[in-house]
């Protein structure tokens, strides 16, 4: 079983920078893909970024430039870097965990479709103001 706990929501101008993180708990394949994911009031959950245990990464073209996913393999951590964030990036965000082959897509790519993911974290909140 895995559990997934996020943290470091919250409130931020436009403009500014939020680093989320994701503590897992649990056993964690070798081969695996942890996932960022949103959603936003009366929106579909949508993919942010991902990464493999090869350090292979995705992200959606929204956030490209500005958000960075990287993982602490010693901690267990995964984390997102948001920068320049905008008012439309306003959503709950999600920690996702998946393993191989489910989550590597045509070409080696890592996935970024929710079904595609199996483990969910509760979600933390982010707010971005104009």
């Amino acid at each position: 079983q895995v559990q997934l706990v996020e943290s470091g929501g919250g409130s931020v101008q436009a403009d500014g920078s939020l680093r989320l993180s994701c503590a897992v708990f649990g056993y964690i394949y070798s081969s695996y893909c942890m996932g960022w994911f949103r959603q936003a009031p009366g929106k579909e959950r949508e993919g942010v970024a991902a990464i493999d245990s090869d350090g292979s990464t995705s992200y959606a073209d929204s956030v490209k430039g500005r958000f960075t996913i990287s993982q602490d393999n010693a901690k267990l951590t995964l984390y997102l870097q948001m920068n320049s964030l905008k008012p439309e990036d306003t959503a709950m965000y999600y920690c996702a965990a998946s393993f191989f082959p489910r989550c590597i897509r045509a070409g080696r790519v890592v996935s970024l479709t929710t079904s595609d993911f199996g483990y969910w974290g509760q979600g933390t909140q982010v707010t971005v103001s104009s």
